[in-house]
């Protein structure tokens, strides 16, 4: 390669990648250009005809083959980053915009948008974003939580846990709860399939053709689900689905549950069977706590990759579809693994309930 008294040798993997670039109709106009530049350099030809053939200046040439030597054909892909024209913000002004973001409230909204917040402060909207996302704030993001008010709810967490972590030996820990009123919905149209440049598409309204209930439970250990779709989830429904669990699991094997606190669980009838099955024990969640409960993880997996996306024309054609999903699922069983020791989580709640007393008391 040569450029007056400069003389370098243009290796053939580059030409390879520059020839590419030219032949490539997604290649940037610019970075063709700079392509040309190198290639009509390392065929001999003189500045004045670089120039020609690349339409552009005697010193942009010698530019482009400068950022060659030193960066190879890399170089070219990229620009130069320079120092914005426009000044950056006061420290001030941003300390300010962050203030008011998680202190203030605006005057007829519940939360601060850009354009809000940028009428208030003087800035434009963009500046706020950028502040925004330099300190992490998302003012127009809520998450939900609930504190627990349980007053065993150390006790419950430790003993759950400790299933989780450390289960007996020679027993099994399921975890049991139902998802109910899951409808059988069948849309009105049918969609158009997923293609490129579009998602595909379900109508929004749909025909309702009835409900059912699946009681489940999760083997904690190996990840395999007891699974029955049921009209109902009374105590009767409950009772049954324990009799399916215990012809389920081997005798004499103990078998542990981790429940809600779900009146069905509770009633005189399921204390009646439990109190003739002595290897069954009840562990249940502190309340608004089921988050602890594994099977609520297997819910939400069966319900985004088969239930709601779905088009049922009956309760049976439904259930045909859990069953069948609950079949695959055994075929191959993944554990959901359980990481948080109740000291982690205690800790949090401790922590969480004072910042609830410091902010009753102002």
């Amino acid at each position: 390669m040569r450029r007056d008294d400069i003389c370098l040798y243009l290796g053939p993997a580059d030409r390879a990648q520059l020839q590419a670039l030219l032949a490539d109709r997604n290649t940037p106009r610019k970075v063709v250009w700079r392509a040309e530049i190198v290639l009509a350099t390392a065929d001999g030809c003189g500045t004045n005809e670089i120039m020609r053939r690349a339409d552009t200046s005697k010193p942009t040439v010698w530019r482009w083959q400068e950022r060659y030597f030193d960066e190879g054909v890399d170089g070219l892909r990229r620009d130069k980053t320079r120092p914005s024209r426009v000044p950056p913000l006061p420290r001030e002004t941003r300390l300010k915009v962050i203030t008011k973001t998680v202190q203030e409230t605006p005057a007829n909204a519940t939360h601060w948008s850009r354009a809000l917040m940028a009428e208030a402060v003087g800035i434009s909207p963009s500046s706020v974003g950028r502040i925004w996302a330099e300190a992490g704030l998302k003012p127009h993001l809520t998450r939900g939580f609930k504190v627990s008010n349980d007053p065993m709810f150390e006790e419950k967490v430790t003993e759950i846990v400790g299933l989780y972590l450390d289960p007996p030996e020679r027993a099994v820990v399921l975890c049991v709860d139902e998802k109910s009123q899951i409808q059988a919905l069948d849309r009105t149209q049918p969609g158009l399939p997923l293609k490129k440049g579009r998602a595909a598409t379900m109508t929004h309204d749909y025909k309702r053709h009835g409900t059912t209930t699946l009681f489940a439970a999760l083997d904690v250990k190996s990840g395999m689900v007891i699974g029955e779709c049921l009209p109902r989830h009374r105590a009767k429904e409950f009772v049954r689905f324990l009799r399916r669990i215990d012809r389920a699991v081997l005798k004499p094997r103990a078998v542990h549950l981790v429940l809600d606190n779900y009146a069905t669980h509770k009633t005189p009838e399921v204390k009646a069977w439990l109190g003739k099955h002595p290897r069954f024990k009840l562990h249940f969640t502190p309340t608004s706590a089921s988050w602890m409960n594994l099977v609520e993880r297997f819910f939400a997996e069966i319900t985004a990759r088969r239930i709601r996306r779905g088009s049922y024309t009956s309760v049976d054609d439904l259930e045909a579809a859990i069953y069948d999903y609950l079949g695959k699922h055994n075929a191959k069983p993944k554990p959901f693994h359980w990481t948080k020791t109740a000291e982690d989580i205690l800790t949090r709640e401790r922590r969480a309930l004072d910042k609830l007393d410091e902010i009753r008391k102002k």
